[in-house]
């Protein structure tokens, strides 16, 4: 089972990269995160192992399916 879908909500997200492996999205319609339920900011899907990333201010909820590991930041 997948832990977040982007394509489910596609119409309320934002691209900002796609790099195969890695995937960042901004929510721009208040797209609940699947790990609290409060509206995240942006939202980091990767296949990787390892990821690091800046530019975190405020809170973030982490996540893990079988195939990905999902950060969702909050304002």
């Amino acid at each position: 089972m997948t832990l977040f879908d982007v394509h489910d909500h596609r119409h309320r997200l934002k691209l900002l990269k796609d790099a195969g492996h890695t995937t960042v999205v901004e929510d721009r319609d208040g797209v609940p995160c699947p790990v609290c339920g409060d509206p995240f900011r942006r939202a980091l899907l990767t296949e990787r192992p390892g990821r690091s990333f800046d530019g975190v201010d405020g809170g973030f909820c982490v996540g893990r399916d079988a195939d990905r590991l999902y950060v969702f930041t909050h304002p």
